[in-house]
């Protein structure tokens, strides 16, 4: 099966990817429902909302995080300290879990992805999805790039906190063992990004340094009101943007304090929707409409004065004035030195055939 995350980016039409990560369970635990109907839930309030791919997360904690692993987030957001304490109360789902997802999300038709976080949850991902997503944190881990790099699938690969030569490396990675497009995703691994550490001017530099891949944005930014930092990301050549999502923002700890909501993801796909209407083509050409314009704003050669049939035309004869439908302004030095064939009188509108 084809990637509609792909289809649409290499067309260069918008793709937003709702990432859910683990989120639901905070939300089964707030709505008193098990946490698959609530990632079910998430993924049907994604798709109303217009997105166009939901993306959880596989892992388990204890092939994720050494027991002593320390926090990295905002802890007056999230105040567990442990990373493996963390992960461990989001880990219950496996592949049935997943597969089930999956199938749900096809039946309504938006594309299903989850990060893997081991060899194990790479491996049974694969019958389930089309593209691979590799985090910001594995970038540096070429063996496991290498080992879903060889599943033969686009990846999306996440360079937050990385430097060039990192993301070159990585590349090289992929490349060697993976023929299918990449998506390149700027991101700043900082739980939340504030504003001024967004950092949305590297979009265009890796446009420029990486223009055989897919350039996107993965956002940990808090929404802001008229989501002007992804539609100045994707103004800027993201055109695939993750971000993280949530039913509610109020909600205490994880993803839900930076994540979008369902209105907020209606904002950034109508927002996305208008600059790309109003950024039109790159060619340097009139519109149709604005032929009527063209010959109506435009001026046309216009009889100074009275003009007498058998005249020579001088320059003091003519004048130009609105509309366009005459002779050219442009072409005045093709009518001088002409002769009237009849009468003109002033205040005319200009025709060759009223001249020899």
């Amino acid at each position: 099966m084809k990637s509609k995350i792909i289809e649409r980016a290499l067309a260069g039409e918008f793709v937003l990817i709702a990432e859910i990560g683990v989120n639901y369970y905070d939300i089964a635990k707030k709505n008193g429902i098990a946490p698959m109907e609530a990632a079910k839930l998430m993924v049907k309030e994604a798709k109303d909302a217009g997105i166009h791919a939901v993306k959880f997360q596989t892992y388990k904690a204890s092939t994720l995080a050494a027991k002593n692993s320390p926090s990295y987030w905002d802890t007056n957001e999230e105040a567990t300290t442990s990373q493996f304490e963390l992960f461990k109360k989001f880990d219950s789902f496996s592949f049935n879990e997943y597969k089930e997802l999956a199938e749900y999300c096809n039946e309504l038709d938006i594309e299903f992805l989850s990060t893997a976080f081991d060899i194990d949850s790479a491996d049974y991902l694969y019958e389930l999805m089309n593209v691979y997503k590799i985090s910001s944190s594995d970038l540096t881990n070429l063996p496991f790039v290498e080992h879903q790099a060889k599943k033969g699938k686009s990846i999306l690969l996440s360079i937050g906190a990385s430097d060039k030569d990192e993301i070159d490396r990585t590349l090289e990675v992929i490349k060697a063992n993976n023929d299918q497009p990449i998506v390149l995703l700027h991101c700043v691994l900082e739980y939340p990004t504030p504003f001024e550490h967004a950092n949305l001017n590297r979009i265009v530099t890796l446009k420029e340094k990486y223009s055989d891949l897919i350039i996107g944005y993965s956002d940990h930014t808090k929404p802001d009101y008229h989501v002007d930092v992804v539609k100045t990301a994707y103004n800027l050549g993201a055109v695939v943007v993750e971000k993280h999502f949530t039913l509610d923002k109020t909600l205490p700890g994880n993803d839900h304090y930076h994540a979008m909501d369902p209105d907020d993801a209606r904002k950034i796909v109508e927002g996305v929707e208008f600059i790309r209407s109003i950024r039109g083509s790159y060619e340097i050409k009139h519109l149709e409409s604005e032929n009527a314009s063209r010959q109506n704003a435009r001026r046309s050669l216009v009889s100074n004065i009275d003009i007498k049939a058998g005249e020579v035309i001088t320059k003091e004869m003519l004048t130009f004035k609105r509309p366009g439908t005459g002779i050219s302004p442009t072409e005045i030095d093709n009518l001088i030195g002409k002769t009237a064939k009849t009468d003109i009188q002033e205040d005319t509108i200009l025709q060759y055939d009223m001249f020899e």
